[in-house]
């Protein structure tokens, strides 16, 4: 047997491909409604990357409380428009912001030790809702699920603290993090900072709404099939997946005893500034033991590095097409990278069934929260079809989007079951490709999604798009969203860097170098 279209899943495409031209009407009206404008940044506290924010407040250039206060105004400024937090600290905060300047005052550590103990001292930080902050509001969205918050910080959220970061909020989620569009029935609608007819993405919309207005500095985010690079490529900012099971996921929900989980979810950074993902990972990495392996601190030459690129997954009339100006951009950063010495060559790594790879192992996973499991009685259930069209009829309470994606496991994304060993044989066979690809010194170029931000509810009839992103959770890989500038309409574009596992840090050398060249994240104006 070899890989081959899954024509239940193909179909399934055709149809949302089919739907997405009938309400073109529809979406085009949408897309005329008044827009209203972020408003300009004005406290050029906010233009600083978090890596010189923690050095300015070490050397006591600049203030802790300054720097929170000053982020609590912006939040406070947009997030009527955005819809980004759910929940807030500020007091708290802006009590610990005061304590770590009296702190640094006192003395009792040298510049040089705080910033090997605690490199986040005093620097502001938003949190994904999914991940647990003690006390604070962990619900994932769900009206099952209201009123419930975190009994303890999560792993990740831990070290956070831990390198002296100040949390802000939690920010928004889909329903248990089960879309790639950020909307709930508990707390509604986030909005797009460019365009707000337009998604943050998801799942980790919040986040990266907050980033794109310039809002938060640096953000923890999840990432299942997307998740963290969809949203930070919708928005304008960077985003990294980590290699598999280096960023603890305790403490997260959604999650599942069953331990395929951890080779798809991964907790990883969000931030405005690609220099700030390599400070975030350094700190997020779950055991120290792994910090000497991924060389987060060793210095990289780009220009000695194998750098591949892909265009798009294929050309299919079931899939979403890869625009033009996604692809020129991809292509653009291949030809840098080869001005500066890089050697460059397209890949030919055949992505066509990435998409059947995907699914065929994401449906296998065991033990995920069940949406349609009754809370009065575990042994009941609810008729998924029944829910769905409660849904379509305002009935339901669960969201549309996340009965749709149930829909889709309980089908297994219409793979028949007894496939699934042979597409885990295949993912096996396809790793081993990329390894002997890339190596220790090599990269790939990749879209991140095939489409800038779409309009509200309309991600679902595109959902075939996460193809490119889900395969390196698939996968285990490390991968990288580098924003790299705006298509015609002023929506942010960028492309995807993935390395062999462990070799994050060729990511994150390659999203600074890319950011120098093409400006990186630019403020919504």
């Amino acid at each position: 047997m070899v890989l081959q279209a899954e024509y239940g899943l193909r179909f399934f495409g055709f149809l949302q491909r089919l739907l997405s031209y009938l309400f073109m009407p529809i979406y085009w009206f949408y897309e005329t409604k008044p827009t209203v404008r972020i408003p300009s940044i004005k406290n050029p506290l906010l233009l600083k990357s978090a890596t010189k924010l923690a050095e300015e407040i070490r050397k006591q250039t600049i203030k802790s409380e300054d720097v929170v206060r000053a982020y609590i105004q912006r939040i406070r400024e947009i997030n009527p428009i955005l819809n980004a937090v759910i929940q807030d600290r500020f007091d708290s905060a802006i009590q610990d912001a005061i304590n770590v300047d009296k702190f640094i005052e006192s003395k009792q550590k040298t510049i040089e030790d705080l910033e090997k103990e605690q490199p986040l001292l005093g620097v502001p930080v938003t949190i994904k809702e999914s991940c647990g902050v003690k006390g604070m509001s962990q619900t994932g969205g769900s009206l099952h699920r209201k009123g419930v918050v975190a009994e303890n910080d999560g792993t990740s959220v831990s070290k956070l603290r831990n390198a002296g970061a100040i949390i802000l909020a939690v920010t928004n989620t889909p329903e248990l993090c089960l879309n790639w569009e950020t909307n709930n029935l508990l707390f509604g609608k986030t909005v797009n900072p460019y365009n707000i007819n337009r998604t943050p993405g998801g799942s980790s919309g919040g986040e990266g709404a907050l980033m794109g207005a310039g809002a938060s500095v640096i953000g923890l985010g999840s990432d299942v099939a997307g998740s963290i690079r969809i949203p930070a490529m919708f928005n304008g900012v960077f985003g990294h997946k980590p290699t598999a099971k280096t960023v603890s996921i305790e403490g997260h929900y959604p999650t599942s005893t069953d331990e395929m989980l951890h080779n798809f979810l991964t907790l990883g950074p969000i931030t405005r500034y690609a220099e700030d993902l390599r400070l975030m990972m350094k700190v997020l990495v779950c055991d120290n033991t792994l910090l000497p392996e991924l060389r987060l601190d060793e210095k990289v030459d780009v220009s000695k590095l194998n750098v591949f690129y892909k265009l798009n997954a294929g050309k299919s009339i079931v899939q979403v097409q890869v625009t033009d100006e996604i692809e020129n951009i991809t292509l653009q950063a291949a030809k840098y990278l080869k001005s500066i010495g890089a050697n460059v060559s397209e890949s030919t790594i055949n992505m066509q069934y990435t998409v059947e790879l995907g699914c065929g192992n994401f449906g296998a996973i065991q033990n995920l929260p069940d949406l349609l499991q009754s809370r009065e009685n575990p042994k009941e259930y609810r008729n998924i079809f029944i829910e769905i069209g409660k849904s379509l009829l305002g009935l339901s309470d669960i969201s549309l989007s996340a009965l749709l994606f149930h829909f889709l496991l309980y089908v297994n994304f219409f793979i028949p079951r007894s496939k699934t060993p042979f597409y885990q044989k295949e993912l096996t066979n396809m790793l081993e490709e990329f390894k002997d690809m890339l190596k220790d010194n090599g990269v790939l170029l990749y879209p991140t999604f095939p489409v800038p931000a779409v309009l509200h509810y309309q991600l679902f009839l595109k959902t075939a798009g996460v193809l490119y992103t889900m395969i390196f959770n698939t996968l285990g890989m490390p991968a990288t969203h580098v924003t790299l500038g705006f298509d015609k309409s002023g929506l942010p574009i960028g492309c995807q860097v993935v390395a062999a596992p462990g070799h994050d840090r060729l990511c994150l050398a390659v999203a600074e170098k890319l950011e120098k060249k093409f400006g990186g994240w630019v403020p919504p104006s």
